[in-house]
């Protein structure tokens, strides 16, 4: 990754403009062809430097308001396992292990994003079922303070 890929990444880490070539404006900023700007992308992505380059939707702006953080029980040698299966399913969008600490004992940790609490709930419970874990919570969020990603 060399300065030209730094300031691309600076560039494009917000969103790039919403016209019809957007790549022009950046290779313009950037002092190379829109080409050029394109393979650089790609070549970040092959590299590992960027996972996904594209839409992000305000999920709640569409009307996907049940949020919730379902905290699950796995026993430590199942954690592979279960991860994977609860991560294969379409309606999570973050699968993580977490420590547990001694008034804590739930271990992995899986958003899912719904219209409906109930929609979560059934979710919950069809992974419940896949992997035979049944000591889960789900928190639901209330209100969103802040939502980035990593910036430069």
């Amino acid at each position: 990754m060399d300065e030209v890929d730094t300031r691309l990444l600076k560039l494009t880490q917000d969103g790039i403009p919403f016209v019809h070539s957007p790549f022009a404006i950046i290779s313009e900023e950037l002092g190379i062809t829109e080409d050029e700007v394109v393979q650089r992308i790609e070549q970040l992505q092959k590299n590992g430097f960027i996972r996904r380059f594209g839409a992000s939707i305000g999920h709640r702006a569409i009307g996907i308001t049940a949020n919730a953080m379902c905290t699950w029980n796995v026993p430590d040698e199942r954690v592979e396992e279960v991860g994977a299966v609860m991560a294969g399913f379409t309606e999570v969008t973050h699968c993580y292990e977490r420590p547990r600490y001694p008034d804590w004992p739930y271990n992995l940790f899986t958003m899912v994003h719904s219209y409906t609490k109930e929609d979560c709930e059934y979710v919950a419970q069809e992974i419940s079922r896949a992997t035979g874990i049944t000591d889960y919570n789900l928190l639901y969020s209330v209100r969103e303070f802040k939502k980035t990603g990593v910036r430069l």
